[in-house]
């Protein structure tokens, strides 16, 4: 992540949690993120993680895409490769590619690279505002969705089920390279 969007991220959360009247402890209990560490990502103190981030743009009623491409401040109908966001988690290397153009409102496209042996966990409350597909483009993805695993290869798509924890994982000696396609829906999914 660059310096100038960890900045531009940071701003985005806390314009965020303010815009819904949220304190950072309101904040911390609906994302299960401390109230240090949420702090820390304001003052732009720490680097968030993909799951950290991802549990605090559920709390907010947004998806990961959405926080970034808020952080940019991009209204954009068209995507250039070379202009995507990209975002890597420095913890797991998991590398992510906003594909979708900024002003996409309703449907995103992500693509993801996991390198081999990574591992990256979101919280169901991750998946409570969006319908998601996860395409494998390249390698093998072995998605634990709740109690239930999936093990992925080139060209499996999966339609994922009700709001579940649910990991991503490499466990393999190559790049895992997939899309992930979410669709905002209007009222939040029930939890299985």
């Amino acid at each position: 992540m660059t310096d100038d969007l960890g900045a531009a991220l940071a701003h985005t959360l806390q314009a965020a949690r303010a815009d819904r009247g949220l304190t950072v402890a309101a904040l911390a209990e609906s994302s299960g993120v401390s109230r240090a560490m949420i702090s820390r990502v304001e003052r732009e103190d720490a680097q968030p993680t993909a799951a950290l981030l991802g549990r605090l743009a559920a709390a907010l009623g947004m998806t990961l895409s959405e926080l970034v491409a808020r952080a940019e401040g991009d209204t954009r109908r068209i995507a250039r490769r070379a202009e995507q966001p990209v975002w890597t988690d420095a913890e797991t290397g998991y590398t992510r590619r906003a594909v979708s153009p900024p002003a996409s409102a309703a449907l995103e496209l992500v693509e993801v690279e996991l390198p081999p042996g990574a591992e990256v966990t979101y919280p169901a409350e991750s998946y409570r505002f969006v319908d998601q597909q996860i395409w494998v483009l390249d390698g093998e993805l072995r998605f634990v969705e709740g109690e239930q695993v999936h093990d992925l290869g080139p060209g499996d798509c999966l339609q994922l089920g009700a709001p579940a924890d649910c990991t991503f994982v490499n466990a393999t000696r190559s790049a895992s390279r997939y899309l992930v396609v979410l669709d905002k829906v209007a009222s939040p999914r029930r939890p299985r």
